[in-house]
């Protein structure tokens, strides 16, 4: 194979990597806004948080329940949970929760979407085109 054959190939390969692969930005993680009254605390953003990870607020609410070891309900805009937990607990389960279902193993990206198929549960990179299986809920 002569250069310019090998160089068109090339080029026709680079030419067909998504260009958000070489673009760099850090993720981070929305602060919540936590409100504590008596033995309920609430995290007053909830679906604004679900919506900036693009995750169903029903599944983030099953793995902070099962986290937390405790009952709650998502209503409106709002999760509350029962007992008294503090802004470093809640946070600490949101980064966990993000790395775990929200950014992608190999490239770091939250471009990510959970897919189902069969009984499997995966994590599909929409950056990169990794793909991952993950434990469900």
């Amino acid at each position: 194979m002569d250069d310019e054959s090998y160089n068109m190939l090339l080029d026709r390969a680079i030419s067909k990597i998504p260009k958000n692969i070489f673009e760099y930005s850090r993720f981070k993680i929305p602060n919540l806004n936590i409100f504590t009254e008596g033995n309920k605390t609430s995290i007053l953003n909830f679906s604004e948080i679900a919506d900036i990870l693009n995750r169903d607020p029903h599944h983030i609410m099953k793995f902070l329940l099962r986290e937390l070891a405790t009952r709650g309900n998502f209503e409106g805009t709002r999760a509350t949970f029962i007992g008294r937990f503090g802004q470093l607990t809640l946070n600490s389960l949101m980064r966990r929760y993000t790395e775990k279902y929200v950014l992608c193993p190999s490239c770091k990206k939250p471009e990510t979407t959970i897919i189902k198929e069969d009984k499997f549960i995966y994590l599909q990179c929409n950056s990169c085109g990794a793909k991952q299986s993950i434990k469900s809920g």
